[in-house]
C-alpha cells in the first residue's frame, strides 16, 4: 500500500492501532501514533491524547467479531464497550480539546437498496438484526450531532492474506449467500479517507464502491482467477438460519455525497477482479 502524507501538517493519533485497519492506516501516515488501549478506559484514552498531543484523532476501534459478527451475540458487554461506550468516551474528550476526529463506521445499519436508489447519509438506520448492527447504528446517529468526519464502510476486501478480508472470510464457508450488497474496496477506502482528512471534512460519508455483487459472486469469481478447485454452494437469503446466529445487512449505500465532492470509487466488479488478482499473486508467492 502506497504511503500518504496528505493530512498535512500535525500529529495523528490511531486508536485500535493495534489492529488490521489501525495498521494500514499507520502504513499510510508515517510518524503516526497507533495504540492499542482500550477506548472504554476514560483514563486510559486522557492520557493517550495527552501525552501525544494530536492535531488528528483517528477511531479504527471496534469490536466485528471473530470470525463473524455473531461473536458479539454471546459476547454483548465487551462489544457494547468497544463499539459504544469507547468510542462516545473519544467523542467527548476530543470534544473537549477541540481535536478534528475521524471514526470508522459501518454501511450494515441498512436492509435493502431503497428502490434501486441506495440508502445516503441523511436516511436513518432501518436494520437492526444483529447486536453488531445495532451498536453501530446507535453511535453513527450520535457522531452526526458533533464535527465528526464519519466513514462508512461495508465489508471490506483487499488482496492480502488477512483473515480480516472478506475474500478470506468467504473462501471458508461451504455455503456463500446469493443477497447482491454494497462493499469497499480497501485501497479505494484509503484513498478516499485520507483526501477527506486533507481537507477536514465532517459529516457521514458511505465509501463503497460503485455497483453490488453478492458473496457467491464473489466467490464465483475467486474460483475462476484464483482456485479452480474451490468448492461452495449458494446460500438464500431465508435459510441463512441455519448457518448463521445473527442476521445479516443486505443493502445498497449511496456514494452520491463522496463523488460530489470529486471522490468517484471503481466499479465493484473492477475492484473485485483487482484484489482477486493480487491475491492469486500473494498466493504463489507464499507457495514458492
Amino acid at each position: 500500500m502506497a504511503r500518504n502524507e496528505s493530512a498535512g501538517a500535525g500529529r495523528i493519533l490511531i486508536f485500535g492501532g493495534n489492529g488490521f485497519m489501525g495498521q494500514n492506516i499507520a502504513a499510510l501516515y508515517p510518524g503516526s501514533h497507533p495504540v492499542g488501549v482500550d477506548i472504554a478506559d476514560s483514563p486510559a484514552v486522557t492520557r493517550a491524547l495527552d501525552e501525544i498531543r494530536p492535531d488528528i484523532v483517528i477511531n479504527c476501534a471496534g469490536k466485528t467479531g471473530r470470525p463473524n459478527i455473531d461473536w458479539c451475540e454471546d459476547h454483548k458487554i465487551e462489544t457494547l464497550r468497544s463499539n459504544v461506550t469507547g468510542a462516545l468516551i473519544v467523542l467527548e474528550e476530543c470534544m473537549k480539546r477541540d481535536l478534528y476526529l475521524v471514526h470508522f463506521s459501518s454501511g450494515c445499519i441498512y436492509e435493502g437498496d431503497k428502490g434501486g436508489q441506495g440508502f445516503t447519509e441523511e436516511d436513518p438506520p432501518n436494520y437492526l438484526g444483529s447486536y453488531y448492527s445495532r451498536t453501530k447504528a446507535w453511535v453513527d446517529q450520535i457522531m452526526r450531532d458533533f464535527p465528526v468526519l464519519t466513514l462508512r464502510m461495508r465489508m471490506p476486501f483487499d488482496g492480502s492474506l488477512s483473515d480480516r478480508n472478506l475474500i478470506m472470510k468467504l473462501r471458508k464457508y461451504s455455503r456463500v449467500l446469493t443477497e447482491p450488497n454494497s462493499i469497499t474496496h480497501l485501497p479505494d477506502f484509503f484513498r478516499a479517507m485520507t483526501t477527506l482528512i486533507a481537507r477536514r471534512a465532517t459529516g457521514i460519508y458511505n465509501i463503497v464502491n460503485e455497483g453490488m455483487i453478492s458473496p457467491f459472486e464473489i466467490m464465483t469469481r475467486y474460483r475462476e482467477r484464483v482456485a479452480p478447485s474451490h468448492t461452495f454452494e449458494p446460500l438464500l437469503l431465508d435459510r441463512l438460519g441455519e448457518v448463521a446466529k445473527a442476521g445479516r445487512s443486505n443493502c445498497r449505500l449511496s456514494a452520491a455525497k463522496l463523488g460530489s465532492v470529486g471522490i468517484q470509487m471503481p466499479p465493484v466488479h473492477a475492484a473485485i477482479d483487482q484484489a482477486l488478482d493480487a491475491l492469486a499473486a500473494e498466493m504463489c508467492t507464499r507457495a514458492t
